[in-house]
């Protein structure tokens, strides 16, 4: 039996220890807005029809306790991790000029072999933030 489909992403998370920094990287700087706060736990934006989750590892890398209200099984991640932005050819020189008025780093601003235009930045997790038009994977 083949896979019933998938509408696409619904949430990606990263995760960040020092959610206040997050927060004012991701809402200050890049605009998204908050969508749920929890303090020591979790941030959530909305970014377009999808929502970027940023939790603390440390909250949420352990199983629910019995009885918890939402059973979520435990998860986290420790390093590095990876979000990219779609965004249209024609404000990524416009972000470019954003980020670093804001005093981020471009850490590399290239074509793809296809043609498609990527600028990485570092968010204060070190998690790598890439914007990208959306013809990148097309």
């Amino acid at each position: 039996m083949p896979a019933p489909p998938v509408l696409g992403t619904l949430e990606s998370a990263l995760y960040a220890a020092d959610l206040d920094a997050a927060e004012a990287f991701y809402s200050g700087i890049l605009g998204l807005q908050v969508i749920a706060r929890q303090a020591g736990r979790h941030v959530f934006f909305r970014v377009g029809a999808s929502v970027l989750l940023v939790f603390d590892p440390s909250a949420t890398d352990h199983p629910p306790q019995p009885g918890a209200a939402l059973p979520v099984p435990g998860h986290g991640a420790h390093g590095r991790g990876h979000y990219c932005l779609s965004v249209a050819a024609e404000h990524l020189d416009g972000w470019r000029a954003h980020l670093e008025e804001a005093g981020v780093t471009v850490e590399a601003d290239f074509r793809w072999p296809n043609g498609a235009r990527s600028i990485y930045v570092r968010d204060p997790a070190e998690n790598s933030v890439e914007f990208a038009e959306p013809g990148l994977w097309g």
